[in-house]
């Protein structure tokens, strides 16, 4: 398929820009049989899912990495956004830096009062950047100085129509949020409360935890108009037996299995043995699911309402079909659903 055929009109006011209480945002329901769509609000998911269901929730944990500091001799003001950490011995990590043109190598970066310092030795891309911290704690400490410096990342969709603020830290992260790693929120689990998870439970849905660390690739720009050409960028991810024996019990008991979010679809797809079931792994994935794709583990899919163009949204259309999905977006549009990060989710099944 090409690019321009998931380009839409997206009026800017349907980003949301702050999210909903949890539980209570919008949900429109999507039937790929039938094509019947339906309007419900967020706790209506437990009458989708029954007996023997499963949820594949990604549990990844989002950490504050846009830091702001200041260049050594000039002090000018700089921000550097942590993608991945390459070493931890070494405290190598690949970074986005910007002005960029102002920053290289061999510059050192002070972040706080001085109390963390980086060193810049490489360059990678025009804007990005390979640095070193300069810091002899152990890897918690250096962490906790991470999380007390940096701040909540939201996308640029957002901060550049409102600040940061204190509540981000809370809510752009899910409840079930355990592995640190992520630069961006698995958004579709950000819907969640213990009260709807309890409920899917007293039903007999059961979840499944897996793990990608959600990266900044995930929402970076397609730029070529074969979407063949297109290379998504690598993202580390885990599938436990655990996990992996519960959805397989569901495929084999021909349940139900929900991948909340195109994060955990992507995750679950990465690793499936020959008989189509999941097999449990630990590494990284460039997976990028777009139509048509032959899905091997979920038959159902719970996402937010994605921005134009994205990668995000190719993923639903292969999962739901191109036209049934974007007749629903044309739709969603119109009744004034929110889009992206903190806006309303869709459940296809």
């Amino acid at each position: 398929m090409k690019l321009s055929e998931f380009k839409f009109d997206l009026p800017q006011s349907l980003i949301a820009l702050h999210p909903s209480d949890r539980g209570e945002s919008r949900l429109m329901v999507v039937h790929r049989k039938t094509g019947e769509i339906e309007h419900k609000t967020f706790a209506d998911l437990i009458n989708y899912f029954g007996d023997g269901d499963v949820m594949a929730i990604n549990d990844t944990k989002v950490f504050p990495a846009r830091l702001y500091g200041q260049k050594e001799k000039t002090g000018a003001k700089i921000e550097v956004f942590l993608l991945r950490e390459l070493n931890r011995e070494m405290r190598l990590w690949d970074v986005l830096v910007d002005p960029a043109r102002k920053i290289r190598v061999g510059n050192k970066l002070y972040f706080g009062d001085s109390d963390l310092v980086a060193e810049v030795i490489d360059n990678t891309t025009s804007r990005g950047r390979t640095i070193r911290f300069l810091y002899d704690g152990d890897n918690d400490a250096f962490m906790k100085l991470v999380d007390e410096l940096g701040e909540t990342p939201l996308p640029p969709e957002i901060i550049s129509r409102r600040k940061v603020e204190t509540s981000d830290r809370e809510r752009f992260q899910t409840i079930f949020a355990e592995h640190v790693g992520a630069v961006a929120a698995p958004t579709a689990g950000m819907h969640f409360t213990k009260a709807i998870m309890k409920r899917l439970e007293i039903k007999g849905v059961s979840f499944a935890p897996v793990t990608l660390h959600v990266g900044l690739g995930t929402f970076r720009t397609v730029d070529v108009e074969d979407l063949t050409k297109h290379k998504t960028d690598s993202e580390n991810y885990r599938i436990t037996q655990a996990s992996a024996s519960i959805v397989n019990a569901a495929i084999d008991g021909k349940k139900r299995v929900c991948a909340v979010g195109t994060t955990s679809l992507k995750a679950i797809e990465s690793s499936v043995s020959a008989s189509g079931h999941l097999k449990a792994v630990e590494g990284w994935t460039d997976k990028f699911v777009f139509p048509p794709y032959d899905f091997k583990i979920a038959n159902a899919l719970l996402s937010n309402f994605q921005l134009p163009e994205s990668i995000l949204l190719m993923s639903a259309c292969a999962f739901g079909g191109f036209d049934l999905v974007m007749k629903a977006y044309e739709m969603a549009i119109k009744e004034k659903y929110k889009f992206f990060t903190y806006g309303d989710a869709m459940l296809i099944v």
